[in-house]
């Protein structure tokens, strides 16, 4: 297996919209919960290569014609994507998906998100104005990448003049083994806070799991 790292790019549309389908359910397939397979990357991968103060990186297998595994996509100015996206991306959603097309509740959930789209917690920005999202195909998962992944991105951030000189995520509470993974490389939860929101200080990450 031969696995490159390189900047995310609006090329890569397609691909992190199908790994945020496949990762979508606490990290397995969330695909037999959507009738429109497409809505959970419309919010949690696509913007993020096509928005202004986005950043990513993805994964790509070489040995399987460059496919995209895996990403990790973020922003660097939180609130400033929230006001761009409310204005710019979210409105043109709701109007192609109103609920009334629904028929799954993952479906009616993400319609409805369009045009009532949930904003960061005041206390995850005011830990670090950057966040993250990231996700692998299941089965490169626990060989080290995601580790490579958000150590390729924090040490891009570093560069980036970022509010805060950290980056947080808010993770999804079933996803178990995202929160153990998160706590090895030294993310903790943000004061003030709900218990899914964890941060990491760039001068405080080694890149190497815990003991």
């Amino acid at each position: 297996m031969t696995i490159t790292i390189r900047r995310a790019t609006e090329a890569d549309e397609a691909a992190v919209s199908q790994i945020c389908l496949l990762t979508g359910n606490a990290g397995t397939s969330a695909e037999h919960l959507h009738d429109y397979k497409e809505l959970i990357g419309l919010v949690y991968a696509v913007p993020y290569v096509k928005l202004p103060t986005t950043w990513g990186f993805v994964m790509v297998d070489d040995e399987k014609d460059n496919t995209v595994v895996g990403y990790i996509l973020g922003s660097k100015d939180t609130r400033a994507y929230e006001k761009y996206a409310a204005e710019h991306w979210w409105p043109a959603l709701a109007e192609k998906y109103p609920p009334s097309l629904a028929k799954t509740p993952a479906d009616v959930h993400y319609m409805n998100l369009f045009s009532n789209m949930h904003t960061a917690p005041d206390a995850s920005i005011s830990f670090a104005a950057a966040h993250l999202h990231i996700d692998i195909f299941e089965n490169y998962q626990g060989q080290g990448w995601g580790r490579k992944l958000i150590s390729t991105a924090i040490e891009y951030l570093k560069g980036e003049n970022i509010e805060g000189e950290g980056i947080w995520l808010g993770m999804d509470p079933k996803n178990i083994k995202a929160r153990a993974f998160y706590r090895r490389l030294g993310f903790k939860n943000i004061e003030g806070a709900d218990e899914n929101q964890f941060g990491v200080k760039f001068a405080e990450y080694t890149g190497r799991a815990a003991e």
